[in-house]
């Protein structure tokens, strides 16, 4: 399966197709997301990370994945285990080891691990365990480089300083030395996006309208020649995102955009929400994405 599910991505590439991944934090999510990219016949990802199971309702990655058995549709979708750091958030160290075992066994068909907090030579000896072991199953492996932030509690700078400074931007050449030197299948980078908060205080605000540095995506794209990944993929104009998928940034992750109406209409009926989360990903999926029929592509 991980010769195919790669394939699938590098096929998105060579045909610039986006492929959305959509982030579980919540189960009731799953189904009307899986609904909606049947319903478009459109190709995504369904993804849990493990902050999603820590400090949200996904329960574990057992849980998201024996949903995702329940609902599934494999002309339209695969499972993949997002964000697993080495340091997480919260600045503690992860058994990020045993948490990709786990996926393994319960079926997950790629992985991500994330070492970005680490310095370099620590990411690549991080990541590169996770190739070993991932690539010995047949599952394939996303890493990351770069800090695309957001998930702090902390302060940190405005976005536009952020995003003027190009403070925490993947640097090319170490995403060169990093491909080369894990053999990493896809890899996340930093250019511009941020995440959606997860702290209490600001989870529910609507995300800041974030860019991309498509001059300095183009510089990485050139060095790399994998996949890459776009985290932070809510609210960003589908311009910047056009121009990035043409230049094979082709997973482009979407959380903030489900999860935020998820919360404010399940305490009304959570048979409601569900709805609400199906009418957006079509709007998603329809209009900022455009890519309706894109799982026939994909297959071809």
């Amino acid at each position: 399966m991980v010769a195919e599910t790669n394939e699938l991505l590098r096929r998105a590439c060579k045909n610039t197709v986006a492929v959305p991944g959509f982030n579980i934090p919540y189960l009731p999510m799953l189904e009307p997301i899986v609904r909606a990219l049947r319903d478009t016949d459109a190709f995504g990802l369904i993804m849990v990370a493990r902050l999603e199971w820590m400090k949200f309702e996904a329960q574990s990655l057992e849980a998201v994945a024996e949903e995702y058995q329940r609902v599934k549709d494999e002309r339209c979708t695969r499972l993949h285990l997002d964000h697993v750091p080495v340091i997480d958030e919260d600045g503690l160290p992860v058994d990020y080891l045993s948490i990709m075992r786990q996926a393994i066994d319960a079926g997950y068909q790629s992985v991500m691990i994330d070492g970005s907090r680490l310095p370099l030579a620590g990411n690549i000896a991080a990541t590169r365990q996770v190739v070993e072991l991932a690539h010995a199953a047949g599952i394939a492996v996303e890493g990351e480089l770069g800090a695309v932030l957001g998930h702090e509690d902390g302060s940190v700078p405005s976005y536009e300083e952020i995003f003027a400074s190009g403070k925490g931007f993947t640097d090319p050449a170490e995403a060169q030395q990093f491909v080369r030197q894990t053999e990493v299948d896809w890899l996340s980078v930093a250019v511009g996006s941020i995440h959606g908060s997860i702290s209490k205080a600001l989870k529910d605000k609507k995300k800041v309208e974030a860019r991309l540095n498509i001059p300095h995506l183009r510089r990485i794209s050139e060095v790399v020649k994998i996949p890459l990944v776009l985290h932070g993929g809510t609210g960003i104009d589908r311009r910047y995102i056009s121009d990035a998928v043409r230049l094979g940034c082709v997973k482009i992750n979407i959380g903030t955009a489900l999860r935020q109406p998820f919360e404010q209409m399940r305490g009304d009926s959570v048979v409601k929400a569900q709805q609400l989360v199906y009418d957006t990903a079509i709007s998603l999926l329809r209009d900022e994405l455009n890519i309706i029929g894109s799982a026939r592509v994909l297959k071809a």
